[in-house]
Parts: C-alpha cells; structure tokens; sequence
C-alpha cells in the first residue's frame, strides 16, 4: 500500500530542524521546541468599493495561491472619506494549517520570493515579540497559481506565520531553518 503524502517541509521539520532547535537551545522536553502553528494571508481590496467585481476577481486569486477559500473582510465602520459602510467586503483572508500550511510555505520559499522584483532579502526584523513574523508582497502575480494574462489587477497582500516560539530569538532561528530568505540576520 502505498504511503500517506507528506509535505517536503514537514518531513524536513520532523527530520532536521526539530533536532538542530533541540541542540541550539538546549530543550529538555520535545514539546519545547517551537513549530509552526499557522499561516495567515491577507489582501485588503479598497478599489472594491467602486466595483464589487475585482472583491470576486481577488478572492478568486487568493482562492488560488492559498489552495483553500478565503472568508471576505467586512468593514466594522462606514468612513464617508474612503466611502465605506458598514458590512462592505474590504478584503480577504484565510489561514492555512498543517499540510496546506507547509505547502504554501515551500512555495513561498521557493518559488514566489525569487520571482520578486529587486528582492534583497526578508527584514529579519519583522517579529511581533511573541515569535510570530509578519511580511508583505506588493504583487500577487509571484505566485504560480496566478496566470499574468487573466489578471485585471495586480493585489497586495499580508503573509503572518505563527509560529509557537515564546521569543523571536527562537522563531527566527525556526525561519532560517525552513530556509528563509532573510537579509540582515
């Protein structure tokens, strides 16, 4: 019979990475070592005010490099200025776990990020204090679920790995382990 599929990079945590965080902080217990908890992918739409096509048009974008579907952002306030009301769709969002989590991850890491224009390296510097870390991407077309001539927009959008890492110090080293292209560390 033939085995269950298992992501590249969770067999790689499983395999590698939870013995070299184990050996660099001296765990005593196999429940102190930090692993990714969750992945959560934010595209704020504001240009659905006007048009509630292109909200349609990036969830189905989102839909497509998350490989699950997003929940629309409702607005919380109506703000007269960027005329908004209340309960308008002004994004979306999704959060991957487990295999999709780390299939995303390996294609973030190596697909997506090298295919950004100018791309210098991820700020090393990101970290909220609890071990979670926070990026942007000015494009969505990086990805290669998106195909550039079907596109009308071009979207931004938020990446935040959580990770259960109780300090930064310990969820960047867990992030350098996956290979994360970071330039000041």
């Amino acid at each position: 019979m033939a085995d269950k599929y298992e992501p590249r990079l969770k067999t790689v945590y499983r395999e590698r990475i939870r013995a070299a965080m184990k050996e660099q902080f001296n765990y005593t217990n196999e429940m102190q070592i930090p692993k990714l908890d969750k992945i959560v992918l934010n595209m704020g739409i504001g240009e659905a005010v006007a048009d509630s096509k292109k909200a349609a048009a990036a969830m189905k974008d989102l839909a497509a490099i998350a490989g699950q579907k997003p929940v629309a952002t409702k607005a919380r306030k109506s703000v007269a200025q960027f005329k908004i009301r209340e309960g308008m769709t002004i994004g979306a969002k999704v959060t991957l776990r487990s295999d999709r989590m780390y299939e995303f991850l390996d294609r973030l890491i190596t697909i997506a990020l090298p295919r950004v224009k100018d791309f210098r390296g991820l700020n090393g510097n990101s970290f909220d204090g609890r071990g979670n870390y926070a990026m942007g991407l000015k494009e969505h077309i990086v990805f290669p679920e998106i195909n550039y001539d079907q596109i009308d927009q071009i979207w931004g959008m938020d990446i935040v790995v959580a990770t259960t890492a109780k300090t930064d110090d310990e969820a960047r080293a867990l992030l350098k382990e996956f290979q994360f292209p970071f330039n000041n560390v």
